[in-house]
């Protein structure tokens, strides 16, 4: 239908979260009535992103390397309290609790959720890279975590997810086990934190238990 140029560009889009063929054609059709400079522009600007942009060492927030540490700016900021550690599905989810200015404690991003138990869909997450922060946070110039909060979605996903987050760090941590909480009322079932408003965010980390 589409020339073969058209068709494959449609195909790299269509491998994008939440983007259909439909939505993927839009995009294709969109590029080709720009200005071809706008286009050079677009184009530099991915090249940025994969020669710029790295994974905090610590949390996996993507970050500028414009500097020498290895974390980033929160992880970095010694104003933050390095007693808590939130624990959230995505990068998205980091920057709507951030907004709100309301925690101040540490962040870690599994880098998604699970809908099943299948070992293949568990071994994504970065549940065993968040058992080493836990059990050795002295490495990251951490004392010690006395809270972890499970903030992820409250969707089947999410729930699911948070439940063998909490079974496996009580199956690895026999001691030092840190207080585990979840994320209150504020929070719709079904709802995502991405799109959830400060004043119920600030509701959900309030009332966490």
């Amino acid at each position: 239908m589409f020339s073969e140029t058209i068709q494959k560009l449609i195909d790299q889009f269509s491998r994008f979260p939440t983007v259909g063929p439909r939505t993927a054609s839009r995009f294709v059709f969109y590029l080709i009535k720009l200005p071809k400079e706008r286009v050079e522009e677009l184009v530099l600007s991915i090249q940025a992103l994969k020669e710029k942009i790295r994974y905090c060492s610590f949390c996996f927030n993507p970050f500028e390397t414009n500097k020498e540490s290895d974390l980033c700016d929160i992880c970095e900021n010694r104003n933050r309290d390095r007693n808590l550690l939130c624990v959230v599905e995505k990068e998205v989810d980091l920057i709507t609790i951030e907004k709100t200015k309301r925690y101040k404690g540490l962040y870690f991003i599994l880098g998604g959720t699970v809908s099943t138990l299948r070992k293949a869909d568990v071994e994504k997450l970065k549940i065993n890279e968040l058992i080493e922060r836990i059990k050795s946070p002295q490495k990251f110039g951490i004392a010690t975590f006395k809270e972890l909060i499970i903030a992820t979605n409250p969707t089947p996903e999410g729930k699911a997810t948070a439940i063998l987050i909490e079974r496996t760090i009580k199956e690895n941590l026999k001691t030092g086990l840190p207080k585990i909480t979840h994320l209150g009322l504020g929070l719709p079932i079904g709802a995502e934190l991405e799109y959830a408003d400060d004043e119920t965010l600030q509701s959900a980390f309030e009332g966490r238990k």
